[in-house]
């Protein structure tokens, strides 16, 4: 082992004596190498980016891989057992689904069906709502009635933070506070198209929920991307109990629901409430569980088109890789004699080849790290220049991925273009010497 050792470390400080001293070679060796380098660099770097941003649009409205949800009907007492199993923790987060009307009383809404505000129009049909018999209209209170100045959105009502199972990006404003006692006048954040129709029609503050006992005044706090193509609006669920009984919450006759996401350790939390609902009248069959799995439904599509990047950068990377064999092998002519000297006085055959392929190697990792470092200033420039306009890449990082990436490529170019240079040079027989 410490032979071995001793020779190994012979060879790199020999090859990097040969380095500097063929300075515009191996200058001439890394601008061959570079652009292949850098290419498995930004491939990688591009493969892990584009699927951070694909996870982060798909997280914002099914939520993280591993979140464990649960679907439940919002008959009878399925969410007053909900929002008793669920107070006070942390691990699980009920969400209730209302409607809800912002704006004059009395009137039909801009965007009668809840639908997007540059899409009027299209969402004027029957409301329905649907169980196990069949699909049927609901009774519309607002039929008949004039169109006016008002904002039909979707209300969720949240026990908790939703956000560590749905990354919400802030837009403006804060988020929901839940610690504190409920205020009577239901705070909200809404989502940007709720946003933008907040901002295009001036509407009184005035909301009326399905099933509520009076209209409260909202507060309008914060706005998210929740990733939704419909207004909606975020507000406690104890605040919304303060204006209607907590049975008409998420109640399905208004198109509302129950859905109920969890950590993927949270097994008590999901036994617990699957047993109460189940006790409490709900048919074991209703309730439905899965588990977030976004990731392995993209990876084939995902490793492919990697795959397929990959290829391409390999293809230039070969290019860099004929350059280094080109510059070792006349190398390798010039420094005959040398070779055949060392031979002479008793240097190995191993080792010999071991100094021509510690240059290549050298080259290889300086080149790397040259791919690494333009990697890492170009995405910092490009996230400032184009970071605005793709909110799912604020804050994005240089993968790590990809600087192992560089340094595998940077190494494998170093071992094939120095492979038969050191083979050359490892074959030169002692009587070479003669000639000099």
């Amino acid at each position: 082992m410490i032979r071995l050792s001793g020779r190994l470390r012979a060879s790199l400080i020999i090859g990097g004596q040969g380095i500097r001293a063929r300075k515009l070679r191996t200058f001439l060796s890394m601008v061959s190498l570079f652009l292949g380098v850098l290419a498995v660099v930004v491939v990688q770097a591009g493969a892990e980016i584009a699927n951070r941003a694909m996870l982060a649009d798909v997280e914002l409205y099914q939520g993280k891989d591993g979140t464990r949800q649960m679907y439940v009907p919002p008959e009878g007492q399925a969410v007053p057992v909900a929002l008793e199993v669920l107070e006070g923790r942390t691990d699980a987060v009920a969400m209730t689904t209302s409607r809800a009307i912002i704006g004059e009383p009395g009137v039909k809404p801009i965007n009668e069906g809840g639908g997007p505000i540059d899409q009027v129009g299209d969402y004027t049909g029957p409301r329905m709502t649907c169980d196990q018999s069949g699909c049927y209209p609901v009774q519309d209170a607002n039929s008949g009635a004039p169109s006016g100045q008002a904002v039909e959105l979707q209300l969720v009502g949240l026990t908790g933070d939703v956000r560590q199972f749905r990354p919400f990006r802030p837009s403006q404003g804060r988020w929901l506070d839940f610690g504190g006692e409920p205020s009577l006048a239901p705070r909200l954040v809404l989502n940007e198209q709720a946003a933008k129709a907040f901002t295009r029609y001036h509407v009184p503050a005035e909301m009326r929920v399905d099933g509520a006992t009076a209209n409260p005044t909202p507060q309008i706090i914060g706005v998210v991307d929740d990733g939704g193509y419909q207004p909606a609006a975020y507000v406690r669920a104890d605040e919304l109990m303060n204006w209607m009984p907590v049975a008409e919450l998420g109640d399905s006759s208004s198109g509302g629901g129950l859905q109920v996401l969890m950590t993927p350790t949270a097994v008590e939390v999901e036994h617990v409430l699957r047993a109460r609902l189940v006790a409490a009248g709900t048919p074991e069959e209703q309730i439905h569980v899965n588990t977030v799995e976004t990731l392995k439904r993209m990876s084939t599509e995902l490793a492919l088109m990697r795959w397929i990047f990959l290829g391409m950068a390999a293809l230039v990377l070969l290019i860099g890789v004929a350059g280094i064999l080109n510059v070792g092998l006349a190398t390798v002519g010039e420094r005959i004699e040398e070779f055949a000297l060392r031979r002479a006085v008793g240097t190995p055959r191993l080792l010999l080849a071991g100094i021509v392929l510690a240059e290549t190697l050298l080259t290889g990792l300086l080149t790397a790290a040259l791919a690494i470092g333009a990697g890492v200033v170009g995405l910092q420039l490009a996230m400032t220049v184009f970071g605005s306009r793709f909110p799912a890449l604020e804050g994005t990082a240089f993968p790590w991925q990809a600087g192992v990436a560089g340094v595998i490529a940077g190494l494998v170019a170093g071992v094939l273009g120095g492979l038969v240079p050191a083979l050359r040079a490892a074959r030169i027989p002692i009587s070479t010497v003669m000639r000099a």
